[in-house]
């Protein structure tokens, strides 16, 4: 399974079964076991949340989950349906329909696929750390949001979908709580949180499901009380094995013109599945040691994606939290997470009537805590301490995924990051004109040695990347002082050179040799050589005066003032 050449995947699953042993399949199997058991009330919650049913939430996590645990790039990584894809499902589907939301889906595996066979799994990790903060606390916002109706039992049966709609909804309807299923939300929330006090490894949130939903049974059936709404009241309940379909759009729809609309949100999900995905990888690694294969993690994602929308299911991705559960249990390799979708899969074939009967309270409760669990609220006051700009970035992204949508959100936190980092960049990289004497630094370390300048002659000192935002900089300095025949243009701590840097540095040397000037390049290294040349700025001064030596230079333009009839006016020694 190891497809040498361009495609880099290299499933785990294979390679783990080269030297599996009984001991180890024991440890895979309490753990598979014990994590299936965490993924229920995950799966149902969050396929209820994402506004399809019970039934599609346990369909992704088994089909999605079986599907990355075979092809992934990791050992122990759990994958199914996360709360961060809750709110843009929610809105696909309530402009796009169900079929909408399995175009969508479908767009967004091929888009994490392409991702993986480019190799740009390395890439995806470098994601700017107070974007990802931001939208993950504006996600858990926004699914705190959404259970409201269900905890406080408010029965509306059209919540809107903007959030402060949603809200003013939510206070016009206070007079309509129903304290019962109030309670039951509450029960619930304390209930998990108690749990790891008593045993860290019982999942708080199915112990909650057990003792909520047995509590209201008996509320029901003994004392009367039958308005604490649950699953099958609402929802049909899974009764065996999906079947396939295939995505209808309605009468008059355009494919082309929808897949258009939904490119953007597919790519957002992308993003986002590669994110979660990677980061779960990456701090599993740390716990067990090892080394994952992002690229096949990408590919195995994309194909969980591309597969799943055909059986009703939503977008999936690495889960963290179930994940490191796994791991806490002793998994250690794919076979784990096999055996946690054959739980799932004996819970739809076989306990349908018993997933009915689970509250909706209860259920609000669960997403609750889980909302509070990705809020990052410690990651959030940590990097209020970092800098203004980095905190900027953060609450943008996180008001923006609350008012509008992810999509926005990524896009404008990303474009602060860029702005941010092109403006540090600006204020580390400095221009300098000397024109008789300079100090020589080492490393950043003065010494008594001078620079010696030839008569009639100046340097222009770049100290920084020759990008476009430094470019204009250049060029308004390089306008400031023209008295000089001679140019040295000192360029040793140029990193890389840009088209705008090209451009403007082309224009200095053409302007400077209409003025019957000189222009010699110092300290230019390889790989900003091979672009001037490329831009023939190379042949345009001369290639006697590109030098990668500052002693070469000034010997260069003691030459050049002595041909011209100039006599040295500043003599001092010069460093490199």
């Amino acid at each position: 399974m190891n497809l040498k050449g361009a495609i880099d995947f290299k499933p785990q699953f294979f390679a783990t079964l080269k030297h599996y042993n009984r001991a180890q399949f024991s440890k895979d199997l309490v753990a598979g076991i014990i994590v299936g058991i965490i993924a229920i009330p995950l799966a149902i919650s969050f396929g209820i949340a994402s506004g399809v049913g019970p039934t599609e939430g346990l369909v992704t996590a088994i089909i999605a989950g079986l599907l990355i645990a075979v092809l992934g790039g990791t050992k122990v990584q759990i994958g199914g349906p996360t709360g961060a894809f809750i709110v843009l499902v929610y809105s696909v589907i309530q402009q796009f329909g169900l079929s909408g939301l399995m175009i969508a889906t479908i767009m967004t595996g091929i888009i994490l696929v392409l991702m993986g066979i480019t190799r740009l799994g390395s890439v995806i990790k470098f994601m700017p750390y107070p974007i990802i903060v931001g939208f993950t606390g504006g996600i858990a916002i926004v699914i705190f949001s959404t259970q409201m109706n269900d905890l406080f039992g408010l029965g509306i049966e059209q919540v809107p979908a903007n959030f402060i709609e949603k809200w003013m909804c939510y206070f016009a309807h206070l007079s309509d709580i129903n304290w019962a299923a109030f309670a039951v939300g509450i029960g619930t929330i304390l209930i998990i949180v108690m749990t790891p006090l008593i045993s860290k490894k019982i999942p708080g949130s199915f112990v909650a499901i057990i003792i909520m939903t047995l509590v209201c049974w008996l509320l029901k059936r003994y004392a009367g009380v039958d308005s604490i709404k649950t699953i099958a009241d609402l929802y049909n309940l899974p009764s065996g094995l999906p079947s396939l379909r295939v995505p209808q759009l309605e009468a008059g729809t355009d494919l082309i013109v929808t897949v258009q609309q939904l490119l953007p949100v597919a790519f957002t999900m992308a993003m986002l599945g590669a994110i979660e995905s990677l980061l779960s990888a990456m701090v599993a690694d740390g716990v067990i040691g090892d080394r994952h294969n992002s690229n096949t993690e990408l590919i195995a994602q994309g194909v969980a994606n591309m597969v799943v929308p055909f059986f009703g299911g939503i977008p999936a991705t690495g889960a963290i939290a179930r994940t490191m559960a796994n791991i806490n249990n002793g998994g250690r390799t794919p076979v784990a997470g096999v055996v946690h979708t054959v739980v799932l899969l004996l819970v739809l074939l076989f306990l349908g009537g018993l997933v009915g009967a689970i509250p909706m309270p209860c259920l609000a409760g669960v997403l609750i805590m889980v909302s509070y669990n990705m809020s990052g609220w410690r990651s959030i006051r940590s990097i209020c301490h970092h800098s203004r700009m980095s905190a900027a970035i953060m609450f943008t992204t996180l008001l923006l995924t609350v008012i509008f949508d992810l999509t926005i959100a990524i896009e404008v936190g990303i474009l602060m990051a860029v702005v941010s980092f092109m403006k540090r960049i600006m204020e580390n990289t400095n221009i300098s004109v000397i024109s008789d004497e300079m100090e020589v630094h080492h490393d950043g370390e003065a010494s008594d040695e001078r620079l010696t300048i030839p008569a009639g002659t100046e340097v222009y000192e770049i100290d920084g990347p020759f990008f476009f935002g430094i470019a204009n900089k250049f060029d308004e300095i390089t306008r400031m002082h023209d008295s000089k025949p001679i140019r040295i243009v000192r360029m040793r701590k140029v990193s890389f050179i840009d088209s705008t840097g090209l451009h403007n540095l082309e224009t200095f040397i053409q302007n400077s040799l209409n003025d019957k000037r000189i222009i010699i390049l110092s300290g230019v290294n390889p790989t900003v050589y091979r672009s001037l040349e490329r831009a023939g700025i190379v042949r345009l001064v001369g290639k006697e005066n590109v030098l990668d030596h500052i002693h070469k230079a000034l010997a260069r333009a003691a030459e050049v003032a002595e041909s011209m009839g100039m006599t040295d006016t500043t003599i001092n020694e010069l460093p490199n």
